[in-house]
């Protein structure tokens, strides 16, 4: 008898033949796949001044070359490639604008010649966009409705809000590192009102979205959503200061009640766990270093670098014995400004690097306030003050630069007789803010630490290569601070 397939043999000779065939048309046909980019690592996010490269990765090994002479960004951003298999970096060369939409495109590219003889292929054209965050900036009012809550003003939008409720006082505010949370200091306007201060620890939300590469967010969020993060029922918060990442916050406190009453001591209170108590660590002003782990203080006749993980004790990472403030951190954490108080009473700015050089920057008779590092950390952005020639000892503040290579100092800007004043660089490098104290009048309301009653008005001051700078009038308000 003859045998008859059994239909699953039919159908399992049907696909090998068919498979088959498919074999053998892809074999004398060639690859017939195209070039492409399979992935854009900036596609459709939001960078800042510390995403420095984006990534295109391909599904073939390309003429690299040619990419480099056929890729375009627009608005143009200075960079250079470099590749390493199939995949491209481009890494910016100069900072990149905030506010702005850019949109990368890549066309008439070939892959790489697989074989002297064989014709290589075209990939698909691509076109990718992405944009950098909005130019932002926060403060505390002053005036009507907006006296001593926090403000959010969106340049780039043209959009103002008020963060805070009106029933509480901001005295101090850090924002976290995607400008999508602010961390702030407030007692409630009763209390302040009575000329106490006694602050609870809060976060508050700014509605801006955070979107940065390599990183789920989430939803957003909507401006003004509030959050207590450490209360005062034991201990009056005096200062404190967030880490560059937002991992953890350092709090200076001191008890209330017990036995050791006006004992100052230094807590940390990392994301998701209770607060825990620094000791054997006391000193004065601090900060948290830029790698989050470390806190910079001042102790005794210097400063002391102390771990902020492992065992509480754990000795100092480093002492520098003849600085008595830090003033400012560069964004890698490879340089840092200090301040010497001189026995002949002067005062000096000192650049530390971790490399161990100190270079003496500038020697003043007046104040050295602020010194930030540009985004390039080429130049050095200082609010200073000289003594006026008078009788009477005046210091008259002004904004200057420092040239970090040359040690040249560059006035940009003379300020009105007030001390009273605060700066703030733009993450781009593109603008100063600052404030400046007027004369009060008893309508006016600045509520600051000590309840002072003055007034304040905010003002920009464009830093364009190579033009005239004038600065400008934003409104009212104290203590601002581009969010980054």
């Amino acid at each position: 008898m003859k045998h008859r397939p059994h239909p699953l043999d039919r159908v399992a000779i049907t696909v090998m033949v068919i498979l088959t065939a498919l074999i053998s048309f892809i074999i004398l046909g060639g690859d017939h796949t195209v070039p492409m980019v399979r992935d854009f690592n900036w596609q459709d996010k939001q960078v800042g001044i510390e995403d420095t490269a984006f990534i295109l990765s391909f599904n073939r090994t390309m003429d690299w070359s040619s990419v480099e002479e056929h890729l375009t960004l627009t608005p143009n951003l200075p960079g250079k490639v470099s590749w390493s298999g199939r995949r491209l970096a481009y890494t910016l060369t100069e900072p990149i604008p905030y506010g702005t939409e850019f949109q990368v495109q890549l066309n008439q590219v070939e892959e790489a010649r697989r074989s002297p003889n064989a014709q290589p292929k075209v990939m698909q054209p691509f076109s990718g966009t992405f944009r950098s965050r909005d130019r932002a900036y926060v403060y505390i009012g002053v005036n009507g409705e907006e006296s001593g809550r926090l403000i959010l003003n969106n340049l780039t939008q043209d959009q103002k809000a008020i963060l805070t409720p009106a029933d509480l006082v901001v005295t101090e505010f850090k924002p976290y590192p995607y400008g999508d949370r602010i961390l702030f200091s407030a007692t409630t306007k009763s209390i302040a009102s009575g000329g106490e201060f006694d602050p609870k620890l809060y976060t508050v939300t700014t509605g801006l979205y955070a979107n940065p590469p390599d990183l789920d967010s989430g939803p957003q969020k909507p401006a003004g959503e509030i959050e207590q993060v450490l209360d005062n029922q034991q201990y009056q918060v005096l200062k404190f200061d967030l880490a560059a990442d937002g991992s953890r916050i350092v709090v200076q406190r001191v008890p209330k009640n017990g036995a050791t009453p006006g004992q100052v001591s230094l807590w940390q209170l990392p994301t998701g766990k209770s607060i825990q108590l620094l000791e054997n660590v006391q000193g004065g002003d601090f900060m948290i270093a830029p790698d989050s782990r470390s806190l910079v203080i001042a102790q005794g006749q210097g400063l002391a670098i102390l771990p902020l993980e492992g065992s509480v004790n754990d000795q100092p990472l480093e002492f520098l014995p003849k600085f008595g403030m830090v003033l400012s951190f560069a964004s890698d954490g490879s340089a840092a400004t200090m301040l010497k108080f001189n026995p002949d009473f002067t005062r000096s700015l000192f650049l530390v690097t971790t490399q161990g050089q100190q270079t003496e920057l500038l020697k003043t008779t007046g104040s050295i306030i602020r010194a930030i590092f540009g985004p390039k950390k080429q130049l050095l952005y200082c609010l200073l003050t000289q003594v006026g020639s008078g009788e009477e000892y005046v210091e008259i503040p002004y904004l200057a630069t420092i040239d970090l290579a040359t040690q040249k100092e560059t006035r940009l800007l003379n300020l009105p007789n007030q001390r009273d004043t605060s700066m703030a660089l733009a993450p781009d490098g593109s603008a100063l803010l600052f404030d400046q104290a007027i004369e009060a009048s008893p309508d006016s309301a600045k509520i600051d630490q000590t309840n002072s009653v003055n007034t304040s008005n905010l003002w920009i001051l464009p830093l364009m290569t190579g033009g005239s700078q004038q600065p400008y009038s934003i409104g009212s308000g104290i203590n601002p601070q581009w969010l980054p």
